[in-house]
């Protein structure tokens, strides 16, 4: 079996007040997603939202059932979504093939039985980040390139917060049945993603970060706004924020973050804004 899974449960706020910054890594923070020819999967309670990478290099890897799932196959009751931030690579979906290049995503509808990952180049190896959510409709498989996204210029330079928000898996641009995705790159100088903060009681979130350079990271901040704590976080980690809390960053130099959500609605814009000068 290529597949390795987690499981993490859900943890109330009142609880997370007491955890140490070891509890917090273990209950929140997501390591180690890439690994030579596997799929690692983590596995939430919130949303049932799982969270994975697969890197394939020697090998084509599929998409396998884990047992938290009860299921003959991944997708028979979920939906996906793949981001390729590596080179160029395949996936094929019940016997038809999509080439992702960097930075390209793809969504796979519900009811599809076989996913295969496969890299064009063994020295350059795609590197999928995926995400999946539980779903009552089967929609249809759409590749989205870099000129299908939906983009927003959003913050600026003089509050260190000047960014491109890439809308990728949206019912704006596919039809979805809860899962959402995109990417935020901050531009050079800035160091705040999603701030000022929010939190959306309808929704869950996981963020994760690349193309953080080696020597540098992300600290990562979450919490009710009342009572935030936050978590150093790497290169190709993920953190698993719970509908309860904030979800913001800032970076030691300038990064890029993929965010995946899943909840009760497909409004983008449905959140309750935190002001700055009250975060505690």
């Amino acid at each position: 079996m290529n597949t390795n899974y987690e499981t993490r449960y859900a943890s109330s706020p009142q609880g997370v007040k007491q955890y140490d910054t070891n509890q917090l890594r273990e209950e929140f923070l997501i390591e180690n997603l890439f690994e030579s020819d596997k799929i690692n999967l983590v596995y939430s309670h919130y949303d049932r939202f799982i969270t994975g990478g697969a890197m394939p290099i020697l090998n084509s890897i599929e998409l396998e059932a884990i047992d938290p799932l009860k299921a003959p196959y991944f997708l028979e009751r979920r939906e996906l979504g793949i981001i390729n931030i590596g080179e160029s690579g395949t996936v094929s979906v019940d016997g038809k093939d999509y080439v992702l290049n960097h930075r390209e995503a793809l969504y796979v509808g519900q009811g599809n039985k076989k996913v295969v990952f496969s890299s064009v180049s063994e020295k350059n190896p795609a590197k999928f980040y995926l995400n999946s959510t539980p779903a009552h409709k089967a929609h249809p498989t759409k590749k989205i390139g870099i000129n299908d996204v939906e983009v927003i210029e959003l913050g600026a330079p003089e509050t260190a917060n000047a960014r491109t928000l890439r809308k990728y898996i949206v019912n704006s641009v596919v039809d979805v049945c809860q899962l959402q995705m995109g990417m935020t790159t901050l531009k050079s100088g800035s160091s705040w993603n999603t701030m000022p903060a929010h939190v959306h009681d309808r929704r869950m979130e996981v963020y994760f970060y690349f193309e953080v350079a080696e020597d540098q990271a992300v600290c990562h901040f979450m919490g009710q706004p009342q009572e935030t704590r936050h978590i150093w976080m790497g290169n190709n980690q993920a953190v698993i924020s719970p509908p309860w809390s904030i979800h913001s960053g800032s970076g030691t130099s300038n990064y890029s973050f993929i965010w995946g959500m899943a909840g009760e609605n497909l409004d983008y814009g449905d959140m309750d804004h935190c002001k700055i000068n009250e975060l505690k």
